[in-house]
């Protein structure tokens, strides 16, 4: 019997998408450089922030690399703080949540957000204490390595056939598997479901009535 629920943060919970191009657009900018189309931005969405800096700067330097994640990590603290930021939840998700917590289900997060991203984000919406485990980009591998998954799974209790991982990216689908957890994809998020399915995921939701029936097997 499945336990265990883990979500990914961005283009999963919560539509995060313009303040990610945006402030990544800014953390370019900072240093001098053209920002990255923003396809290209979303393309990296889920993987850790160094990592996703990288592959837009594939034929960069390492120094302008990391002056762009110092960069986005000022900027996007700093919109935060100011109150500017808006990252609003899906429809339906905090409905949702609520009826699989009241259920008895575990719920957890694990995602390319920083600790302090997602603790930040979570409270915001006043749905933080739905969540028994947290797990953020910080203390991790990047995905899809299954390392953060794996920590889920050993905070919760429980074994990977007891759980299963919602995500919008491959990177979400392909770290599961890493950690041979089922995988459910969503398509409201930032690859298409030709993808999530191409990557392993053993369905993928088009709406969050979709996303409970196929949670609940």
């Amino acid at each position: 019997m499945t336990r265990l629920a883990v979500f990914d943060c961005d283009g999963t919970l919560v539509d995060g998408q313009a303040a990610v191009c945006e402030t990544m657009e800014r953390a370019f900018a900072a240093i001098g450089s053209p920002p990255p189309e923003r396809n290209a931005i979303r393309r990296t969405v889920g993987l850790s922030l160094p990592l996703a800096v990288r592959q837009l700067m594939m034929d960069g330097r390492e120094v302008d690399r990391l002056q762009v994640v110092e960069a986005y990590k000022r900027l996007f603290r700093e919109t935060r703080l100011s109150g500017a930021l808006h990252e609003p939840l899906y429809d339906g998700m905090a409905d949702l949540l609520a009826r699989l917590d009241e259920d008895g289900w575990l719920l957890g997060v694990a995602t390319g957000k920083s600790d302090r991203g997602l603790h930040s984000c979570l409270e915001t919406h006043g749905i933080k204490q739905r969540f028994v485990t947290l797990h953020g980009a910080d203390r991790y591998p990047s995905k899809p390595h299954p390392a953060m998954l794996e920590a889920a799974l050993d905070e919760a209790g429980v074994e990977a056939n007891q759980a299963v991982m919602i995500g919008d990216t491959s990177f979400d689908i392909e770290m599961a598997g890493a950690a041979g957890v089922r995988a459910i994809g969503v398509a409201w998020g930032y690859h298409d479901p030709a993808e999530l399915l191409a990557a392993g995921a053993q369905s993928v939701a088009s709406t969050m009535e979709e996303l409970e029936n196929m949670i609940r097997g």
